[in-house]
């Protein structure tokens, strides 16, 4: 199973506060500031190989959270992906990539509960 989640998030202090709440599914967490970023990331073999869930803000300068997804469907098609966002209506935009989408405020307690069923379940690739 991987064991791997990777995080993007723009806000520092959301993105720093989620990391530690995802950590506590015992998963390893890696995270990027920004689309470009993640995309970075996941040009290496390593992190793809070891990447079990892909948690990503929607709204984000340069790519946002749709843009991201699609890009990561090219290569990583059966990628467990969680979506979260404030805006209402984004979900529309996700609209056949098959992601778990959930509004924020999103609570700690289901984070931790969707991300682990998510990464336990590798054959799901949303919840």
């Amino acid at each position: 199973m991987a064991n791997l989640i990777l995080l993007v998030d723009d806000d520092p202090v959301h993105g720093e506060a989620r990391g530690a709440i995802l950590a506590r599914t015992g998963a390893r967490v890696l995270r990027a500031g920004t689309g470009e970023g993640a995309l970075e990331l996941l040009a290496d073999p390593g992190v793809r190989a070891e990447l079990g869930l892909l948690v990503t803000d929607h709204i984000m300068p340069g790519i946002e959270g749709s843009t991201l997804v699609r890009r990561v469907r090219e290569t990583l098609p059966d990628l467990p992906v969680l979506v979260l966002s404030g805006l209402p209506g984004a979900e529309a935009e996700y609209a056949g990539l098959e992601v778990a989408f959930r509004p924020k405020p999103f609570p700690p307690g289901e984070l931790i509960r969707l991300a682990t069923h998510m990464l336990g379940n590798q054959s799901l690739r949303s919840a």
